[in-house]
């Protein structure tokens, strides 16, 4: 789901199947180096100062303090900053500890446990809120991004059906086209979406993006990529672009080898992991770019996601790992455990990869590819790594 920010828990045997130097710290050649630098005080300070004051002044009244933590969570996302999810885990613990605790409150919480891919806990919130309140649009839709990610497209469909009444018909729309679309009825989703774009001319500016970014990647699934490329720049129009979307197309401009163009749209929002790795993934390819500082960033910043037992980056690691240090047992490794996970084709895709460059057999691959032929997902990118081991035999 393109907006869901589907950003997962590390299997505890995955420390065990790495090189045992993957556990140690990363230690820079030099004391000087800068390994991160932190924003100084943004312009939203003064907005966030107030709806904190806001919350202060009325310690048992809910509303004010919703407000501040979707404000937190909708910061975090816009500006990769992980300190806002923790500001808004932080204002919603109070209310979590009480016996009854508020439906709305239930589904923030899951929210910030979806964004640390800790999937079974943020669906069990879930359900203790829908319980209480049935017509709670965004619980049905965060439980349906959680299933579409996990692979379970017939769960993410039926939680898609109650938003055709508690939601706004575009958002309806996207939930389950985006699922069809994975489901193997892609030419269906993509005709039914647009024509739903089509006819909600007063939609958000929000939700418009989000369909245009489900529409473009359905497009790229599908080999369009005329589609594709128009729908993608429609989107980064249509409101200020989050991490999602740039992340999105930059594997597309990647994909054509369209290197210069991922550099400037990237350049400058290096705070993000996901966008940072695609930026140097770019640079490498471009003689008059030096890729070697933000490949050694990259590496800092995934040891210290280790030592937090932070493990939502698990996919791009081991796009790292095979493409910019050419370790593909180790890039096969992560790609496996993340699939344990979360099962959208970007997962399957490193997986196969890193399975191709580290050896492995089809038989070792057998329970990706039986998912990929039983989802019936189409995706013209995934394909030829399909039809690789098929006919190598490998």
């Amino acid at each position: 789901m393109a907006n869901s920010w589907r950003w997962v828990t590390l299997f505890i045997g995955l420390a065990s199947a790495l090189p045992a130097a993957w556990a140690e710290a990363y230690l820079p050649a030099d004391a000087g180096q800068v390994i991160e630098t932190l924003p100084a005080r943004g312009s939203h300070w003064l907005e966030l100062r107030t709806l904190r004051q806001q919350a202060a002044a009325e310690p048992q009244a809910l509303p004010p303090v919703l407000q501040l933590v979707r404000r937190y969570i909708e910061l975090g996302r816009a500006e990769a900053d992980p300190r806002y999810f923790g500001y808004a885990e932080a204002a919603l613990q109070p209310w979590l500890l009480r016996p009854a605790a508020d439906p709305e409150v239930l589904t923030l919480q899951a929210t910030l446990l979806q964004n640390r891919h800790e999937f079974a806990p943020a669906l069990a919130l879930l359900q203790r809120a829908l319980a209480v309140q049935p017509r709670l649009a965004q619980a049905w839709l965060t439980r349906a991004a959680i299933l579409e990610v996990q692979g379970d497209y017939a769960a993410a469909a039926g939680s898609c059906l109650p938003l055709a009444k508690t939601a706004a018909a575009l958002v309806g729309a996207v939930c389950i086209n985006s699922v069809l679309s994975l489901a193997g009825q892609s030419e269906t989703a993509y005709r039914q979406l647009q024509q739903a774009l089509e006819h909600a001319s007063g939609a958000a500016a929000t939700d418009r993006q989000w369909a245009l970014v489900t529409l473009a990647e359905i497009a790229e699934r599908r080999g369009d990529v005329a589609a594709a490329e128009r729908h993608y720049r429609q989107a980064l129009a249509a409101a200020a672009a989050d991490g999602y979307l740039l992340a999105a197309y930059a594997d597309f401009l990647l994909d054509r080898q369209r290197y210069a163009e991922v550099v400037g749209l990237l350049a400058d929002r290096t705070r993000a992991d996901p966008l940072l790795l695609r930026l140097a993934l770019a640079e490498r390819h471009l003689p008059q770019w030096d890729s070697d500082a933000h490949s050694e960033a990259l590496q800092a910043r995934f040891a210290a996601l280790r030592l937090r037992g932070d493990n939502r980056h698990q996919a791009d690691e081991a796009r790292f790992r095979l493409q910019l240090c050419n370790e593909a047992e180790a890039a096969y490794n992560l790609a496996q455990a993340n699939w344990r996970i979360q099962r959208e084709p970007r997962d399957a895709r490193i997986l196969l990869e890193a399975a191709l460059a580290a050896g492995k057999s089809r038989t070792e691959l057998r329970p990706v590819l039986d998912f990929l032929a039983a989802s019936g997902v189409q995706d013209s990118r995934l394909q030829p790594l399909i039809a690789r081991f098929g006919e190598e035999g490998v």
